[in-house]
């Protein structure tokens, strides 16, 4: 009988087919994770082996050691002196690398405006993974190579990023930004002679430094315009370390595959691959005769004549018209004529045919200051074949005049010229 009218529901038993379903079921799940985890045991015990025989235990232990030790040594020495940024704080201090903060692209890479959270602005140089394919214990070196050499007319490193395959080196924001903008008329800033020559020797100074003060020989290998960057002050600091080598102090050259920018690059090294530190001394008279003229040293867009300025100025030279290699706008803001025909026949030593007859940064800086003699009188710099230059464009394979004997030139001196 039912209680007060509630309706009582029974189930009926459960069948003998679905109870054979139910167990059914569950015997295959069992029989599935049995099988998956037999797979996956077998897999794993196959990678151990594998592993196991191609890297041995002492390598493991070592790349260990050695990647503690990395992280440990990171902070020693020199590298006390920068500061180790993560790649998210300048991913937002550049905006993401917006396009708007670009300020270059150099050869290894583009580097962007930042502005970190304390307000300090800096330049973030980002290393392209296909043009740097060093790991991390080279980048790190690099960076310990950098930081190592410090000079007021360097630029000078704040920081770095490793960040899995990201690699960014941070340094100051130079507010003038790089030479070239100037030069090749790409701002509308303009330069009096007393501020080229600052920034002409500066350079040499800086120059000097690596070359010959330094306790590490090094040569830069790609002294060019847009590598030279200006402070405020328009103080020159030479930047880009890219392509910079050590060069042991018992050796006149390094053998080695050409990498620098043409128009700028000395005849042995282009030709022959022989590096010394006269190849950036030859880099730096042809960059301090586009500081006078305020023109790129190739412009094809000119006559014949004058389309490669250290053959230009060579010409004007020989027939006793150097001076009107200078700036149109600097003669109207005037300038002292024999402070800039010294710095020309600086060029010209520099430009010099045999890398011996280049004088070293030192002495160039002497001479540029008046503290010793200018006794020496150049002879005629090696230039393209101008024919097969413009057949190969712009090949360095044929060069007239390749190393013509040096002998005392017999073009007018330029202290003639001088008032």
């Amino acid at each position: 009988m039912m209680a007060r009218g509630a309706l009582e529901v029974i189930s009926p038993p459960p069948t003998e087919l679905q109870m054979q379903s139910s167990s059914s079921s569950s015997n295959s799940s069992a029989l599935f994770f049995f099988l998956g985890g037999i797979v996956f045991l077998t897999i794993l015990l196959i990678l151990i082996v594998v592993f196991w025989k191609f890297v041995k235990p002492s390598d493991i232990v070592k790349f260990l050691l050695r990647r503690t030790k990395r992280q440990k040594d990171f902070w020693s020495g020199s590298l006390r002196t920068i500061s180790y940024f993560d790649f998210h704080t300048l991913k937002k201090a550049t905006k993401n690398f917006h396009p708007g903060n670009l300020l270059g692209i150099g050869g290894f890479g583009p580097v962007y405006r930042g502005k970190l959270a304390d307000g300090r602005m800096v330049a973030v140089k980002k290393l392209s993974l296909e043009k740097s394919q060093q790991g991390e214990s080279e980048f790190l070196s690099e960076v310990r190579m950098i930081t190592s050499i410090q000079h007021k007319n360097l630029v000078r490193l704040l920081g770095c990023c490793s960040d899995g395959p990201q690699r960014l080196l941070v340094y100051e924001y130079m507010k003038n930004r790089s030479l070239d903008l100037i030069l090749y008329g790409k701002t509308d800033q303009f330069l009096d002679w007393k501020t080229r020559f600052q920034i002409i020797l500066g350079i040499a100074r800086g120059l000097q430094y690596l070359h010959e003060d330094s306790h590490l020989r090094i040569v830069h290998r790609d002294i060019k315009a847009s590598n030279i960057l200006l402070d405020d002050k328009f103080q020159p600091r030479i930047g880009d370390f890219g392509l910079a080598r050590f060069f042991p102090e018992d050796q006149a050259y390094l053998s080695t595959t050409f990498a620098g920018t043409l128009g700028y690059t000395a005849p042995e090294y282009a030709i022959r691959g022989e590096l010394s530190e006269k190849a950036d001394i030859y880099s730096f008279g042809v960059l301090v005769l586009e500081i006078i003229s305020c023109r790129k040293n190739t412009d094809l867009t000119l006559p014949s004549d004058m389309q490669y300025l250290p053959e230009y100025a060579w010409k004007l030279y020989e027939r006793s018209n150097v001076i009107d290699l200078v700036d149109p706008r600097m003669r109207e803001h005037g300038f002292v004529e024999r402070d800039v025909l010294q710095a020309i026949q600086v060029a010209f030593l520099c430009l010099q045919p045999h890398a011996n007859l280049r004088p070293p940064m030192s002495e160039i800086v002497a001479m540029l200051t008046y503290k010793v003699e200018m006794v020496r009188t150049p002879v005629k710099p090696t230039f393209l074949d101008r024919r097969s230059r413009k057949e190969n464009n712009l090949s360095w394979d044929t060069i007239s005049e390749v190393f013509p004997s040096p002998l005392p030139s017999e073009s007018p001196s330029l202290s003639r010229q001088k008032k």
